[in-house]
């Protein structure tokens, strides 16, 4: 039964239409049942990120076309104007792809570590909706089994690169002193969590922590010497921050450009620095288009990102063919599933024949037909009908020349007359 990974990461779509087909963390359960509905879907995951949303699945063939369709009906876009965006893998190449994914190879930080977490939910919330029960949840396992191989021999994760530390280091290009500047933080979540560490590493000079939810913030700015406001606060604190981050889960925008107006008029239009991690984004595009504000997405840390690259190459290449070995071994082991069940099949198939004709023959019996007569009878038919099929097919064989199949059919003869003479 073919694997498939369907969707759209950071190189393949723009920050706008990642942020429209992102699923939320409260929208994954009923996303996950409607893909089980779907005609040829028999299990489902779904792993979406500020990178990437996509769909892994084991399906029948040629029910790619429905989990295209369920993605572009269940975020209001035509499957054309989607599938510009798409890319498919199918079978070894779709476990290729998810190992890749989960060793932050396939990342737009390479080697950056939170995805794998990210795919362990993933995982975890199929398994809640019972979406995954049997290879593709081996798939999986796996997966997790190949990260952490990954990570322990090579050093891919020896150089600390994160978006979180990708911004702060944008940050640090655009204000040389740190110490000098006050940041407020959006969110309470792993990149604001890493981004707080970063900056503390770096003194800077204020740290201001916004959460919807204020035990959260507190905890992060016990920790980091910050200060925590509640998210509803913003506005009344935003004129002191000279740096932005945020990276919250809304679907909405927390900042708007009135808010970033009223800002920057109380601080007599000093310029601000406003990174915004989050997709959906958390800060309203038209923001840009203030004179005294900087507003940079997850998109524009390429740069930053490139210079921290280069130190995992190396690493990443080592990771490469650890991957290919991996993918070789599991797809081994689906192709040795699918093997067991054609041995259980063409099992089921003897024992269903035998039975049916000793029915058959014990009603003979019933009936006082003679033992001798009905024994013969039995043997007759149950020797025709379980040699029919491959006599037919060793027949077309040799008719078309198929030396392969007569060999192995040979080999299978020469070892039961083994049997036979032991």
């Amino acid at each position: 039964m073919p694997f498939i990974a369907l969707g759209l990461n950071h190189q393949t779509a723009p920050i706008a239409l990642r942020e429209t087909v992102a699923v939320e963390a409260g929208q994954l359960q009923e996303a996950l049942k409607a893909l089980q509905s779907l005609n040829g879907v028999h299990e489902a995951a779904v792993l979406s990120t500020c990178n990437r949303t996509e769909i892994y699945a084991q399906i029948d063939s040629g029910a790619e076309l429905e989990l295209m369709q369920w993605l572009s009906r269940q975020h209001g876009l035509s499957v054309d104007s989607l599938q510009t965006y798409l890319y498919q893998h199918h079978d070894a190449q779709a476990v290729r792809h998810l190992f890749r994914v989960a060793a932050g190879l396939d990342s737009l930080i390479l080697g950056e570590p939170q995805i794998l977490g990210q795919v362990k939910t993933a995982w975890q919330a199929a398994r809640d909706a019972h979406s995954v029960n049997g290879a593709l949840d081996r798939l999986f396992q796996q997966t997790f089994s190949v990260a952490k191989r990954v990570r322990t021999d090579t050093r891919i994760g020896a150089h600390p690169v994160s978006v979180a530390f990708a911004a702060v280091r944008m940050a640090q290009r655009l204000f040389s002193r740190l110490d000098h500047a006050t940041v407020m933080l959006i969110g309470a979540g792993d990149t604001i969590e890493l981004s707080a560490r970063h900056l503390s590493d770096a003194k800077v000079k204020r740290l201001l922590i916004a959460n919807r939810t204020l035990e959260h913030a507190q905890t992060l700015a016990t920790q980091h010497g910050g200060v925590a406001l509640p998210l509803q606060d913003i506005d009344r604190h935003l004129f002191e921050a000279d740096i932005v981050i945020s990276a919250t889960a809304s679907r909405e925008p927390i900042l708007s450009k009135a808010m970033l107006q009223t800002a920057l008029k109380a601080r007599r239009n000093k310029p601000m620095f406003l990174l915004d991690l989050a997709v959906p984004r958390d800060i309203a595009a038209d923001v840009a288009e203030l004179a005294d504000v900087y507003l940079y997405t997850v998109d524009d840390l390429e740069q930053v990102i490139e210079d921290n690259r280069a130190s995992r190459r190396e690493a990443a290449n080592e990771a490469e063919v650890i991957i290919d070995l991996q993918v070789q071994h599991f797809w081994a082991w689906t192709q040795a599933q699918g093997n067991q069940n054609a041995l259980k099949d063409l099992r089921s198939h003897g024992v269903q024949t035998r039975d049916a004709l000793l029915e058959q023959a014990r009603e003979q019996l019933a009936n006082g037909q003679d033992p001798h007569a009905v024994l013969t009878v039995l043997a007759h038919q149950l020797t025709n009908k379980l040699l029919h099929a491959p006599t037919a097919a060793l027949r077309e064989a040799a008719l078309r020349g198929d030396a392969e199949l007569l060999r192995a059919a040979e080999k299978l003869y020469s070892g039961n007359q083994q049997d036979n003479e032991k």
